[in-house]
């Protein structure tokens, strides 16, 4: 597939510098195990902008969509937690029923949606929740929900548990098993034909997946509309740096606790949302993230399968994001 835009389209500072540092990985063990559709040039040069230039719009971006800065872990939490009860709270006030698709990760922000919510006397019974993506094993099966590590857990505890009497209904709550996840695309197509508005909840991956969607399976699809059409993929092989990822954010630094497979949804469902509410807040402190260039390839790349969060921004809603992750992403020795 060809990119949006090759590397030598765009004018960047170091380009020299670059492309020496790029050509010392043939041979090495990176070779290989990056995806193997990635314009390693055109990545580092989404990364050279100054911070300011990072809510700077781009021409493929869609005209309602919003890059929100956060000073803090704990504004992003509240920022995007309200973005969510503001879009509950409206779609009860004009009558009509919310399909929401849910990830667990980030999480803070469920803590102050349920906290507004409640504030607010809002009862989400006209909410739809379908959970992105679970845990799985090579064929599909997943971890029990109550497994510390399943994404069902987790989602009980920080937000439909909390949220009490004025809870999404049980039968309303859709997890990404391998009996249920084939059946996404049909219910939400259903509560669409109700007058339902579907908004993507979602972060960015280490590897700029979106839900589990890896960008290693854009290799699988012949041609971009293929790849749009797939709704989702049962025992999806994960990235390596997926793994890791969720081994250092999640898992207390423990790899081997981490599936190697997942559940997810894929771009038939998230390209599909009316609104978007991501959220990038992969800061660890003292100088240290793991976030910052996903974010800037999510902004800067362009629409690529290779990158599945660069469609993101041609769809309207807001991204919040730690101002931290803008860089400037250069290297600190001390």
């Amino acid at each position: 597939m060809m990119p949006f835009c090759s590397a030598s389209q765009i004018v960047r500072p170091g380009a020299s510098a670059t492309m020496n540092l790029i050509s010392t990985l043939s041979g090495s063990l990176m070779e290989g195990f990056l995806p193997k559709g990635w314009d390693l040039a055109r990545i580092d040069a989404c990364a050279t902008h100054p911070p300011a230039a990072i809510t700077e719009r781009q021409p493929w971006w869609h005209p309602g969509f919003e890059p929100i800065p956060c000073a803090s872990v704990e504004d992003f939490d509240v920022m995007m937690g309200h973005q969510i009860a503001r879009t509950i709270q409206a779609a009860r006030l004009q009558g009509r029923p919310l399909a929401l698709i849910l990830p667990v990760g980030p999480m803070g922000m469920y803590r102050w949606a349920v906290y507004f919510l409640k504030e607010w006397d809002v009862a989400c019974d006209h909410v739809h929740g379908f959970n992105m993506d679970e845990w799985s094993d090579r064929d599909g099966n997943t971890l029990p929900p109550s497994n510390p590590g399943a994404f069902q857990n987790a989602m009980e505890s920080a937000f439909y548990g909390p949220l009490g009497s004025l809870t999404i209904p049980t039968p309303q709550r859709w997890f990404a098993t391998a009996d249920r996840l084939p059946h996404y695309a049909e219910r939400i197509a259903e509560l669409k034909q109700q007058g339902a508005e579907l908004v993507v909840l979602f972060g960015i991956g280490r590897v700029c997946h979106i839900a589990f969607w890896e960008p290693h399976f854009a290799a699988e699809f012949p041609n971009l509309d293929q790849w749009k059409a797939a709704t989702h993929r049962l025992g999806a092989p994960l990235h390596p740096l997926t793994i890791e990822q969720n081994a250092l954010t999640s898992f207390r630094s423990r790899t081997t606790l981490v599936p190697a497979f997942a559940n997810t949804i894929g771009p038939g469902l998230f390209l599909q949302a009316d609104q978007i509410i991501g959220g990038a807040e992969g800061v660890f402190g003292r100088g240290m993230q793991w976030q910052g260039l996903s974010l800037w390839m999510t902004l800067r790349y362009g629409p690529d399968p290779w990158v599945p969060s660069s469609f993101m921004p041609t769809l309207p809603g807001r991204l919040f994001f730690h101002s931290e992750l803008a860089g400037p992403l250069t290297p600190e020795l001390n």
